[in-house]
């Protein structure tokens, strides 16, 4: 079992989204996705490969992984000793053209959501 760390910016994003959850909605439909988002990211402690390996979907070079859960990527590097989050998006964002230049979206994609 490894450890889970979070960064100092997926700490304050996940805040920032309990707020947002809660002004759009309520507290209890915010405690539910947070409660999900951070449920699902423990399991990586016991299995850091459940997620999916950026260099092996995409052709990057990265040490990089993510898992997708409750509308959220989280983006993890596996360590000998602890489960590090990198970053946290939402499923709206691009996150492998933020992170890397490279379009993760679809042609199909792009038509459906006019982006």
């Amino acid at each position: 079992m490894k450890k889970l760390e979070y960064s100092p910016l997926v700490r304050n994003k996940l805040k920032s989204l309990k707020k947002w959850l809660i002004e759009h909605f309520d507290e209890e439909t915010s405690n539910n996705i947070l409660t999900g988002i951070i449920s699902d990211a423990d399991l990586l402690s016991d299995n850091p490969k459940l997620g999916t390996n950026i260099s092996e979907m995409y052709d990057v070079e990265t040490e990089y992984w993510y898992l997708f859960t409750h509308q959220h990527y989280l983006v993890y590097r596996i360590e000998p000793k602890k489960i590090i989050v990198v970053q946290i998006f939402n499923e709206k964002e691009d996150f492998m053209m933020i992170l890397f230049g490279v379009s993760g979206r679809t042609q199909e994609s792009i038509d459906y959501w006019g982006e």
